[in-house]
């Protein structure tokens, strides 16, 4: 009772602590908890499977009412609880994320100081592709998720168990084999064209009426050498095909300022509020939907895509839906 008091205090609240809400988790994930009298609370490893996930169910729900309470005990805005427990990259069942990158092919770590991992000086980060966006990501998904597992793999270095966790995938299906075989597993009208070589640019292909349409990314040349002025990126969120409880992501441009243009346009605290908005709403009540958008490069570097603005989304699935 008193500590019942404590917390239910108008004038000094007083939060439960953490253990004491994975306690009452326990205690109420079986009725074995009260079958004879005095009534106990049982050890995690007597817990049956189906008691296990019952338990991380109410220790999530119960430790998500505690968050909202001590936001509003400490006097926080609605935007931050906007930004942490519903920004898009919250996962509210606190299970496994897995980041999955492509490694840079062989011939471009031979090019590259401290990619050999013989010499003293090697950094295995060096042989990952796509690189910005993953230290982008990386870092947003490991803020909002404290008590989930966030790690990235190559898209070779994946254990059996990864691919039933959440995954984020980058970069697309030239390097990442990962992103190719998740897109064959989905229904979508878009397909990427490979870029066979570094002299060429690919595209995306949309299926609509029976007809093709490309887009492709926007090139020029400064001086001798060319240079990107847009390039274009492809966002989907659906089920993961090998565990249905579990999502996949994609983030994938055709280069590799297309892939941090498309994962950006839900960390740049400039714009992710309104991204998330702008999916909530048009894809409500969707599980699987993907964006085509435009990612525009000024002097070599990334403007954050607005999805608001009709001219910055090229296609958008299922059609209809704006």
């Amino acid at each position: 009772m008193p500590l019942l008091s404590s917390w239910e205090s108008r004038t000094h609240p007083k939060a439960p602590p953490l253990s004491r809400l994975a306690a009452y988790a326990t205690f109420f994930a079986t009725r074995r908890s009260v079958v004879r009298y005095p009534y106990r609370l049982l050890p995690l490893d007597e817990l049956t499977p189906e008691e296990l996930q019952r338990r991380e169910e109410l220790l999530a729900e119960l430790t998500a009412l505690r968050a909202q309470a001590v936001r509003q005990d400490i006097g926080l805005s609605s935007d931050v609880d906007r930004a942490g427990r519903n920004d898009f990259w919250y996962f509210p069942d606190r299970n496994n994320i897995t980041i999955v990158v492509a490694q840079l092919p062989k011939a471009m770590r031979d090019q590259m100081p401290y990619a050999d991992p013989s010499k003293p000086d090697y950094v295995e980060l060096y042989t990952y592709a796509d690189l910005d966006a993953l230290i982008e990501l990386h870092g947003h998904i490991r803020a909002l998720n404290p008590r989930s597992r966030v790690h990235f793999r190559t898209a070779s270095a994946l254990a059996p168990d990864d691919y039933t966790s959440h995954l984020v995938l980058l970069g697309g299906v030239d390097w990442n084999v990962v992103t190719r075989e998740l897109l064959d597993r989905t229904d979508l009208p878009v397909r990427q064209v490979t870029r066979h070589d570094e002299s060429e640019s690919g595209g995306f292909v949309v299926v609509q009426g029976g007809e093709e349409r490309v887009f492709a990314p926007k090139l020029g040349t400064l001086g001798e050498r060319e240079v990107l002025h847009e390039d274009i990126a492809h966002f989907y969120r659906g089920p993961n095909p090998f565990n249905h409880k579990r999502t996949v992501t994609i983030c994938n441009g055709m280069y590799g300022r297309g892939t941090l243009g498309a994962v950006r346009a839900l960390t740049d605290e400039r714009f992710r509020d309104r991204n998330a908005e702008y999916l909530r709403k048009t894809f409500a009540g969707l599980d699987a939907y993907s964006v085509l958008t435009r990612v525009t490069v000024v002097n070599g570097r990334v403007v954050t895509p607005d999805w608001n603005l009709p001219e910055s989304r090229l296609y958008e699935w299922p059609e209809g839906q704006g």
